[in-house]
């Protein structure tokens, strides 16, 4: 008995020798052995935004925010044991480039969901081959179109703002009091039209009268042929509808031009990045909505989270509000996979059903059933001139709070989904 208990022990030295070596060595390990000791597969996350062009700061920052949300989910444990990573491509702000690296991003890096554009004719785009190939897809810029049956589908999710919610929100403080005779100055592109669209539905609530609407291309730059047929209107309000470089310089030239003396000025959606660039001369005064400020950190413990998780990242500075929807959108779709149990569209689509609110970086939020469009508040913020600065971050006053709710938004049946 004693030698055949010698026999097995030093038989199974040798097993634990050489499964040993052959462990250290990392290939000679046989198939099953090797799926034994495999860690999970991660959570791929494809993240297409427009880092040259003309909103190349607001996806900087975005994908900046993107990676802190990746971080902040693996922090938290993953889901199963996966940790989450993000892909990270340049879409030009091309439509057609767009599509090109996010079938990339889902035939040869095989992601689990895409998140991510700047522009409503590319966040269509994406969406499109996003739904063709069932693969999730979350989109960052602000429409209402995204929402409408004939292009949405289970796999859409939109955590941009929706027009009707924000431009509401704006319309309704902009247009207050007595009625107002109101200019449109309108990016001619699928952005600026469907801001024109919900400020269309708020004046009609509020009695504001429409005296000019004028459209310009994509990328002008000398807007001050535009202005006579502006003053000549003798609006009480001007809204700018545009974004990015167009804005900077319509602000600039409009101060230039003494616009300012001669009526209120609205933007249909106001960033950080631009009210930097552009200096608080262009800026000041201008009133307009946002889905995030910084400042937002006195209200909401979630801002503030996210504040100095941002700082300490990044050394220092505050999360722009493009930057912002690059955190809100990656991580509300991994805490969604973690509410479903897997990052399946099927399963994501079920949870989401079910109803899903949440708080990560602004307050409460929610998903709305019919639509996957996020619920959340708006930002009614005021530029300020340079005096009434305290430093190089305060750049606006937050003038109103405006919390999302579904009364705000088109409803589900004007946008074509059944009960």
């Amino acid at each position: 008995m004693r030698d055949s208990a010698k026999a097995v022990t030093g038989s199974s030295r040798r097993t634990i020798l050489k499964f040993t070596a052959a462990l250290a060595a990392g290939c000679a390990l046989p198939a099953f052995h090797r799926r034994a000791f495999a860690q999970p597969a991660s959570i791929k996350v494809g993240f297409p935004v427009p880092l040259t062009g003309p909103y190349g700061s607001e996806a900087a920052d975005q994908v900046r925010c993107a990676q802190l949300a990746i971080e902040d989910f693996n922090k938290a444990g993953g889901l199963n044991g996966r940790l989450a990573e993000l892909l990270v491509r340049d879409d030009k702000l091309n439509a057609a480039e767009a599509v090109t690296r996010t079938l990339e991003l889902i035939e040869k890096d095989k992601v689990d969901m895409i998140v991510g554009s700047l522009s409503g004719a590319v966040l269509l785009a994406v969406n499109e081959a996003c739904k063709a190939r069932g693969v999730p897809y979350n989109g960052l810029s602000i429409s209402d179109r995204i929402n409408e049956a004939k292009d949405f589908g289970p796999t859409t999710y939109h955590e941009g703002l929706a027009p009707h919610l924000s431009v509401g929100a704006l319309g309704r403080y902009a247009f207050a009091g007595s009625s107002k005779k109101v200019a449109y100055l309108i990016a001619d592109y699928e952005f600026g039209y469907e801001m024109r669209r919900a400020f269309q539905s708020v004046a009609e609530q509020t009695g504001a009268q429409t005296v000019a609407e004028i459209k310009h291309p994509l990328g002008m730059q000398d807007f001050s042929s535009l202005f006579p047929k502006i003053i000549s209107a003798k609006p009480d309000v001007l809204c700018v509808l545009n974004f990015g470089r167009d804005q900077l310089n319509v602000l600039k030239q409009a101060s230039e031009f003494g616009l300012k003396e001669r009526m209120s000025i609205v933007v249909g959606a106001l960033s950080t990045t631009q009210r930097i660039a552009g200096g608080a001369d262009a800026y000041a005064g201008v009133i307009g909505a946002s889905n995030y400020y910084w400042a937002a950190e006195t209200k909401f413990a979630s801002a503030k989270a996210f504040n100095a998780a941002y700082a300490a990242k990044y050394k220092g500075g505050v999360p722009s509000d493009y930057g912002s929807y690059g955190y809100g959108g990656v991580r509300s779709m991994l805490e969604l996979a973690r509410k479903a149990g897997g990052v399946g569209a099927a399963a994501l689509a079920d949870a989401a059903s079910t109803g899903f609110k949440f708080d990560l970086y602004k307050g409460p939020q929610e998903i709305r059933a019919c639509d996957h469009q996020s619920i959340q508040a708006v930002f009614i913020l005021k530029s300020k001139a340079e005096a009434e600065m305290k430093g190089p971050n305060d750049t606006f006053e937050i003038v109103s709070i405006v919390q999302g709710d579904e009364s705000k938004l088109r409803s589900c049946a004007e946008l074509g989904h059944k009960a």
